[in-house]
């Protein structure tokens, strides 16, 4: 019966996400442009402990990706001393990624971008329709893992 159904773009589902993540990391690219970092590159030092590092193989499937598809990123936050590699202490096949004085300036530039989204996503949505919303995103989420 749906399938006879005609959908316009904006009337799916993942063109709305699509669109909306788009206009999202648009918007998060312009800002990160002004500290001379990227959206990408400031996603992985949010997601780098500041303390203890990170193991490299945690990084990547925060981005749903496979390890070897951020190398190229790494490779170029080390170059711009963003970040430095170490044996983990623990297991020495493993390496963690650090971060560097400069790196944590940048993740902080980074967390205080993504709160002031996030505050003003807030003040014109109420919390009602935003308990809504992540429902709906775990659920079309869950929905397209089974699907795999």
């Amino acid at each position: 019966m749906l399938e006879n159904i005609k959908l316009k773009p904006e009337e799916t589902v993942d063109y709305n996400i699509k669109a909306a993540w788009h206009a999202i990391s648009r918007m998060y690219n312009a800002q990160a442009a002004k500290y001379d970092i990227t959206a990408s590159i400031g996603f992985i030092l949010l997601n780098i402990d500041a303390e203890e590092g990170t193991p490299a193989t945690k990084i990547a499937p925060l981005y749903g990706l496979e390890a070897r598809s951020i190398t190229r990123t790494l490779k170029s936050m080390e170059g711009r001393g963003l970040i430095y590699r170490e044996q983990d202490l623990h297991d020495k096949r493993s390496v963690r990624i650090h971060l560097t004085e400069k790196g944590k300036e940048k993740k902080e530039v980074a967390r205080k971008v993504v709160r002031s989204f996030n505050f003003s996503v807030r003040e014109i949505i109420p919390e009602e329709q935003l308990k809504v919303f992540f429902e709906v995103v775990r659920k079309v989420t869950r929905l397209v893992e089974e699907m795999r």
